[in-house]
């Protein structure tokens, strides 16, 4: 969710700046490609769970 409110905001900024080559069909296009940016680094690149931890080092050591 942060995601797509980071990707609503890039839009939003970048509407503001009025820059002329910005037509409504690239803010559009934009527009996509920054949500799909967004969904696909939240739900890929950022995982919510960790590796688990390997406690055999200290199994070992505690029995001796």
């Amino acid at each position: 969710m942060a995601g797509m409110a980071g990707a609503s905001g890039v839009r939003s900024w970048l509407q503001s700046q009025h820059m002329t080559w910005l037509t409504p069909q690239r803010l559009r296009a934009l527009t996509i490609a920054l949500f799909v940016v967004a969904f696909a680094i939240s739900s890929i690149g950022l995982s919510g769970s960790t590796a688990a931890v390997h406690h055999t080092a200290q199994h070992t050591l505690s029995a001796h």
